[in-house]
């Protein structure tokens, strides 16, 4: 039995569904011609052999040569290293050709859904060129250990407020305080602020913003969350 998330997955590398169903089944049993393929997965002869010869141009299948027609697939790391190092190619050539843009850092931006608002946060860590401050749940903070510790390698100063027992993160200044279980704070180099919902659904809802006045508010009120928790 397929599992459904593979074929997802594999449709994520430029692969049809109906491509990645046949590409699975050449995994599973090895060489095989275009009639063994129909017979195996129960898809027409004619969108199989369309399917073949698709996936010989997308480097899925080698097409060999012989007294009959066959197919032999190419190993997953092999495909998947080649399409994972065409979509670094492809995005170099976007970020140099895409049209150079003023960012608006006035406006606010409400992001949607756990996978939207991780994405987020992650990249706003990443390109933290000075300062981070950082106030959610032991539990969300240990989802982003990675982050959070390439920042302290990288000599960048890192504040945490939290309510774990003792600092796991060498190197930062921590704050034990009580959290709202479901909520982040966050700040990156006196810019730019995120603040919202954690709870790990789609309905999460996270606002994003540079604008000077929502991070200077955000500023204040952890700096008097900070002196209050010194006294």
């Amino acid at each position: 039995m397929v599992l459904p998330n593979l074929i997802e997955n594999l449709m994520s590398f430029n692969l049809t569904r109906q491509e990645a169903i046949i590409y699975i089944e050449f995994l599973t049993h090895g060489a095989m011609s275009g009639y063994e393929v129909s017979k195996e997965t129960g898809i027409s002869r004619s969108n199989v052999y369309s399917a073949l010869q698709s996936l010989t141009e997308k480097g899925a299948l080698y097409l060999v040569e012989g007294e009959s027609t066959k197919y032999i697939p190419v190993s997953v790391k092999e495909f998947l290293t080649y399409w994972i190092r065409e979509l670094k190619e492809k995005a170099l050539q976007i970020e140099k050709q895409i049209p150079k843009k003023v960012v608006n850092t006035e406006g606010y931006i409400t992001i949607v859904g756990l996978k939207n608002i991780k994405n987020k946060i992650q990249m706003m860590l990443k390109n933290a060129k000075e300062r981070v401050y950082i106030m959610a749940s032991f539990d969300i903070i240990k989802e982003f250990e990675s982050e959070i510790k390439s920042l302290i390698d990288k000599k960048r100063k890192v504040v945490i407020l939290s309510d774990f027992g003792e600092n796991i993160f060498e190197g930062s200044i921590f704050h034990l305080t009580q959290i709202d279980k479901d909520q982040i704070r966050l700040i990156v180099d006196s810019s730019y602020v995120l603040t919202g919902e954690y709870f790990n659904s789609n309905h999460d809802t996270c606002l994003y913003s540079g604008q000077k006045n929502l991070v200077n508010l955000m500023k204040e009120a952890l700096k008097n969350k900070i002196e209050l928790l010194d006294k």
